[in-house]
């Protein structure tokens, strides 16, 4: 069907129905119709009044966010576009009312407000979410939001780009009334009829200023936003565009404010900002979509019964995952002290939601019911699906997968959560290859949003397909990865902590450390990391690392020298922080003489010599190339499909900021040529010793810096399927 809007004159009203499946965004086609057709109702002398519309039971999510990516400049957005909405929509000689179903989100938010009045049906959603792709409400909605509904909530609605539920629009005077779903063309229509009779009064949401806090107040509140988006939003411009346009509106009224917000929408559209979240926007959508694997005709089979192995946090977690979306779950331990603890764990988890207000005491009591749990195999012969969580122990996992081929369907799916071992050495006691897998969900399993799912030479298409499709039922985004060790997300990542350890070795504050990666946009810098995963953990998971790649590894000597103290970080209250009895972090008085020695052993620091003065930037870019430069080899061995499912792996997997595009994205920003400089300045300092292969640019990236090619266009690839 032809994107646009169609028009139907229904007993003096004229309808106007938007159209463009599924959610009728507002393509460029689609405004042209809808502003065509408007012009043509304010012009027909049979038409009292105008009623917007969207078909299929949705009103308007937005505009097409599809002209993002196509454009440099924000989307082609034309800011006269506000003409338009001022001139046949919100003043025109005849009065228009929204009909509105299920959503007004974005530029379907905004042309509702251009509308003198507004009905809809319980469930719908009203909100600006445009900050969440780096821009700002660009159709008159910094303007007309504060309008309706006063400043202080406005500037909360964009800031934080949280929809509100109907009721809580009608309260504020957003919306004027609320009908069930069969009625709301005709409640809109009758609507309209009375404000052209006169009967209602029409409201212009642009000109108003009843709902506007006095002056100097409406001052404060936005001075206060600014402070919490510089707070909050650490790096990022245009939250503080959106407060300009908004203020310039406040102090110059509705009208000027409109051209300010025009000027700060092609601001905020220019910024690297923008284009690095549409680009996630788009890559995280299309993880799922893998050559050869999903485009073969093969058809997902259903998942609705899981077997998870071990009570753990991590196996808790996933069983919970499961049971939230309703699956059937066995949970399997080694004894009945270990099975209860892993029961209460997951009725925990639920509680936890419930508390939360998340969900219903009674859905949570429902959601545990849905679990079994077993010291045995005998019950692994109904399940679909069984998900390995044991300690990380090859022989112990080997023997799972024995035990697990015997106790299965032929047809049942063997996948393993581990971290970091090569998947092939776990199932080598099997005959059954084929069907096994990894499914590397991330801690707190029920709440991070990434499954790594890795794939072996011999894991068939349908396993893979299923997993895929699972992954979308417990509401996971899913990024499919090659085997090695580490795989992708870890892989990546290992030179992360070493490269900051080796900074502490070479004299500098490991607080100030953590306070650069933390400013770059990190959630975290990686010695409070540390201390969350555990020193112990992170031990474990690098010596892994370090068998398999030592030619390219800095062995951390301070951590394992917190290990040997005890300090594991916040579970022994003690590591590179001490932590209160609330888990609050600061700076540990008792990590100097373990720095000091890690420092000694390292040689790294010579007596008498000051350390390295390196700025920010430096520190950044000493931790994060080496960071990059192991993301380009897992790009050159196919080890990811395409290099934006890697971006999506290490913004949803390690907390890498969104803003910055993931981590490949960001250095095709910072340019591989400076990349590579930097690194082979760093190999040169160190040549001759053991680091100097922790920094030597990879071929991958040496080729791309010589001829001037973005890293993201690399050879990635599922050529091993």
């Amino acid at each position: 069907m032809q994107r646009g809007t169609t028009l139907e004159v229904q007993a003096g009203v004229a309808v106007i129905t938007l159209r463009n499946p599924p959610v009728n965004s507002l393509h460029p086609e689609v405004l042209s119709s809808l502003f065509n057709h408007a012009r043509q109702a304010q012009a027909d002398s049979n038409v009292r009044a105008i009623v917007i519309t969207g078909a299929d039971g949705r009103f308007c999510a937005g505009f097409d966010i599809n002209q993002f990516q196509q454009s440099s400049g924000g989307g082609g957005i034309d800011n006269r576009i506000n003409d338009a909405f001022c001139e046949v929509i919100e003043s025109g000689p005849k009065p228009t009312v929204a009909a509105v179903s299920t959503m007004a989100l974005g530029g379907g938010c905004e042309l509702a407000l251009a509308c003198n009045a507004r009905v809809c049906t319980p469930g719908t959603s009203f909100g600006l979410p445009e900050l969440q792709l780096g821009i700002i409400p660009g159709f008159g909605g910094t303007q007309r939001l504060p309008r309706a509904v006063g400043l202080q909530k406005a500037v909360e609605m964009m800031l934080t780009s949280k929809p509100i539920k109907e009721a809580a629009a009608k309260k504020l005077g957003l919306v004027d009334e609320v009908v069930p779903p069969g009625q709301l063309l005709e409640a809109a229509k009758n609507l309209a009829l009375d404000m052209a009779a006169g009967k209602r009064a029409r409201v212009q949401s642009l000109y108003r200023t009843d709902r506007l806090e006095p002056l100097g107040e409406a001052l404060a509140v936005l001075q206060f936003a600014r402070a919490q988006a510089a707070k909050q939003a650490r790096n990022l411009k245009h939250p503080l565009l959106c407060l300009d346009a908004i203020q310039y509106g406040v102090e110059h009224g509705g009208r000027a404010g409109l051209q300010k917000e025009g000027e700060c929408f092609a601001a905020a559209a220019a910024l690297d900002t923008h284009k690095a979240l549409v680009h996630i926007f788009f890559a995280q959508r299309s993880t799922k979509k893998i050559k050869g694997v999903t485009d073969g005709g093969l058809r997902p089979r259903p998942i609705k019964r899981v077997a998870v192995l071990g009570g753990g946090l991590m196996g808790s977690g996933i069983a919970t995952a499961c049971v939230l979306v309703g699956m059937e779950v066995l949970l399997k331990e080694v004894n009945q002290k270990f099975l209860e603890a892993g029961l209460g764990r997951i009725q925990s988890n639920l509680a936890s939601r419930v508390k939360k207000g998340r969900m219903s005491e009674q859905a949570a009591q429902a959601a545990m019911a849905r679990v079994k749990g077993a010291l045995d195999y005998s019950d692994f012969g109904s399940v679909d699906m069984v998900i390995e969580a044991a300690i990380e122990d090859v022989r112990l996992k080997q023997d799972i997968f024995a035990d697990l081929e015997r106790a299965c369907r032929k047809d049942a799916i063997l996948s393993t959560n581990t971290s970091t071992i090569n998947i092939d050495l776990v199932g080598a006691k099997t005959s059954c290859p084929d069907r096994i897998i990894g499914a590397h969900f991330f801690s707190p399993a029920h709440v991070m949003p990434l499954l790594e799912i890795v794939r072996t030479d011999r894991t068939s298409k349908q396993v893979i397909l299923d997993t895929l499709e699972f992954s979308g039922k417990i509401k996971k985004t899913p990024v499919l990865v090659g085997n090695c060790t580490g795989f992708a997300v870890n892989r990546v990542f290992f030179p992360y902590t070493q490269a900051a350890c080796m900074l502490v070795d070479m004299g500098l504050d490991p607080y100030r450390i953590d306070a650069a990666i933390a400013g770059f946009g990190m959630p975290m810098g990686p010695f409070r990391l540390s201390d969350l995963v555990g020193a112990d953990v992170g031990l474990h998971v690098g010596k892994n690392v370090i068998e398999s790649y030592p030619e390219r590894c800095y062995p951390a000597r301070i951590i394992q020298l917190l290990v040997d103290n005890k300090r594991l970080g916040e579970k022994t209250g003690s590591g590179f922080y001490k932590y209160d009895a609330r888990r609050r972090a600061s700076p540990n008085p008792e990590l100097a003489p373990l720095v000091e020695q890690s420092r000694k052993g390292s040689g790294l620091m010579k007596q008498g010599v000051p350390p390295p003065k390196l700025s920010t930037q430096d520190i950044v870019e000493f931790i994060f190339f080496p960071v990059v430069n192991e993301g380009c080899r897992v790009i050159d061995e196919c080890i990811v499909d395409k290099a934006a499912d890697l971006d999506v792996a290490m913004v949803m997997g390690m907390g890498f900021p969104a803003y910055r595009g993931g981590l490949i994205f960001w250095a095709d920003l910072v340019g591989a040529d400076h990349i590579c400089k930097r690194l082979e300045g760093w190999a040169q300092q160190f040549r001759g010793t053991a680091l100097e292969g922790f920094f030597k640019p990879c071929a991958y990236l040496q080729a791309c810096a010589r001829s001037g090619t973005k890293l993201s266009a690399g050879k990635a690839g599922t050529s091993r399927l």
